[in-house]
């Protein structure tokens, strides 16, 4: 066999190299599959008890306020073109079928595609109650259309499946890349932040006591672990490139450190869904070393037996020669797409929009370049016909001053929705029709007026917070 060429030599090694850092292991695909599956389920049923309030006519957001306050994004909704319960819970239980036949393994591509489909519909009936969890969510679902999700542990897998080398494509590069973005933009943006830089940015976000749950109140009485746990992230999220750029076991740690990180904040922050989504998108990175043990300890997973009567094509054969060619080109798209985008979000690039689409309204920027230092709730205060004052919202008497202001919010995304209330005039005035609607529905008595006061408290480290109120809309029912 004659030796190869001097070119020739420099690509395989260029291919050895990229090889282990940019390929997934089919198990690590199959692992995100599931895990996606599972958390739109979950989501799905936490949105669940506010369907009609955030998604519906009869809600905080009517399709008419909706087109006015976003006129192209708003109509991008499956969910807009009703303003019935049934129909947001008709699109609700398609999405939940397409979320299990997604972590069964059945048709993995086009159950992925029609999951982001009506999850971009979701998302886009209400923009008001989307965190970062959400759009991450989407981009991970948008990659696995082009990525094989289900060689593995699948009912589309092949009953002979084995240990198949590591997928190595744009399409896994760009998978890799898109969740390496998340964590290095948030530190270039952190680094520009004076409170993380000091170690106190963690002190005021658990100051923040609407945000804080379960074991957040109670550290937020020990500043130095506080302290402490903010270089510890930040170091974390300046060493993030080494996700891409390592391997083996120093990959594998850094995965757990990062997850780790995400699960300290499930167990303290009032963060919906987020953190496990932040963990999903890491299971890509995990090598394969690791997936030999979870298998070697668990067994073998079950694959789907070939039906001996079925004659069709089985769902893993490979696209014709032209599909491959148009989703390589979609990836190389994508990934340009996310190498743009995050650059012009951390300004390195310009290209703001003015519009709905701005990079620097949609970067990921969590808790920096400084932390949320204001805590915040609202008191709906409504007003009967024989001058009785009733909070509209939760019922019972109006409390400015509660004992635990997270208990003033209904959901993680009622905490999301109040929190961008403070931003706009047009989503105030909804949320007070909204409130006067719906206790007209539940209740003998009808409101004459309803005034919605937020309460802000500043927060200050080692010293009193100051606290103010102002009336953000008032209106008569």
């Amino acid at each position: 066999m004659p030796p190869l060429s001097r070119p020739k030599r420099v690509l395989n090694g260029v291919r050895d190299v990229l090889r282990p850092r940019l390929g997934v292991d089919p198990r690590a695909l199959a692992a995100l599959r599931i895990a996606l599956g599972l958390l739109v389920l979950a989501d799905l049923a936490l949105r669940a008890p506010d369907l009609v309030a955030f998604y519906t006519d009869a809600g905080v957001l009517p399709r008419e306020l909706l087109f006015e306050i976003y006129p192209t994004v708003g109509r991008l909704s499956l969910y807009a073109l009703s303003g019935s319960v049934w129909w947001a819970a008709g699109l609700f239980v398609l999405t939940g079928l397409a979320a299990l036949a997604l972590v069964a393994g059945y048709r993995c591509r086009a159950a992925a595609l029609v999951l982001f489909v009506l999850l971009v519909s979701l998302h886009t009936r209400n923009l008001a109650v989307l965190n970062a969890g959400d759009s991450l969510l989407r981009r991970l679902l948008l990659w696995g259309v082009l990525l094989p999700l289900g060689t593995r542990w699948s009912l589309d897998a092949a009953p002979d499946a084995t240990a198949e080398e590591r997928v190595v494509s744009v399409a896994t590069a760009g998978l890799l890349v898109q969740v390496l973005a998340v964590y290095l933009v948030n530190a270039v943006l952190k680094l520009r932040g004076s409170a993380w830089r000091s170690g106190e940015a963690v002190r005021l976000v658990f100051g923040v006591d609407a945000l804080t749950v379960g074991l957040g109140d109670l550290l937020a009485g020990f500043p130095l672990l506080l302290q402490l746990g903010a270089h510890a992230w930040l170091a974390l999220l300046v060493a993030s490139p080494l996700l891409l750029l390592t391997t083996g076991r120093a990959r594998t740690a850094l995965v757990a450190a990062l997850a780790g990180g995400h699960l300290f904040m499930l167990a303290t922050l009032r963060l919906g869904v987020f953190p496990l989504v932040s963990v999903a998108g890491l299971l890509p990175f995990l090598p394969s070393a690791v997936w030999d043990w979870v298998e070697a300890r668990t067994g073998r997973l079950a694959t789907r037996a070939r039906s001996e009567k079925s004659r069709l094509p089985h769902p893993n054969s490979l696209p014709p020669d032209g599909v491959r060619r148009v989703a390589r080109t979609v990836a190389v798209v994508l990934l340009a797409f996310v190498l743009v985008w995050n650059a012009a979000g951390v300004g390195v690039v310009d290209l703001s929009t003015g519009g709905t689409l701005d990079p620097e309204e949609r970067r990921w920027d969590m808790f920096a370049p400084e932390p949320l230092s204001t805590d915040g709730w609202y008191v709906p205060v409504g007003t009967t016909a024989d001058g009785d004052r009733v909070d509209a919202l939760r019922g019972g008497d109006p409390v400015f001053n509660p004992t635990d202001p997270s208990d003033t919010y209904p959901s993680h995304r009622w905490y999301v929705y109040l929190t961008d209330l403070r931003r706009g005039d047009q989503l105030q005035e909804g949320f007070a029709a909204y409130l006067c609607a719906r206790w007209e529905r539940t209740h003998e008595r009808r409101l004459d007026s309803v005034t919605v006061v937020l309460v802000t408290q500043e927060v200050r480290l080692d010293a009193p917070d100051r606290t103010q109120r102002r009336t953000v809309a008032s209106r008569e029912c």
